[in-house]
């Protein structure tokens, strides 16, 4: 988690806000398939930050292995 807090916090809002572009522009084409665009923004923005940890989490492990 040390290496997370020395990022600028300019570089962890870029990060999350592209990570939260890209699923919902995932989501929401799915969902507008289904013909609910709204709902798939939603849900995309939902998941948003669950994903990020996530990814966040994995370049730790990497980066300590």
């Amino acid at each position: 988690m040390r290496w997370l807090n020395q990022l600028a916090s300019r570089t962890k809002v870029v990060g999350l806000v592209v990570i939260a572009m890209v699923l919902c522009a995932v989501v929401g084409v799915v969902a507008y398939a289904s013909q609910s665009v709204v709902v798939g923004f939603i849900v995309g923005a939902g998941i948003t930050p669950p994903v990020h940890r996530w990814i966040l989490q994995r370049r730790r492990h990497v980066a300590s292995s």
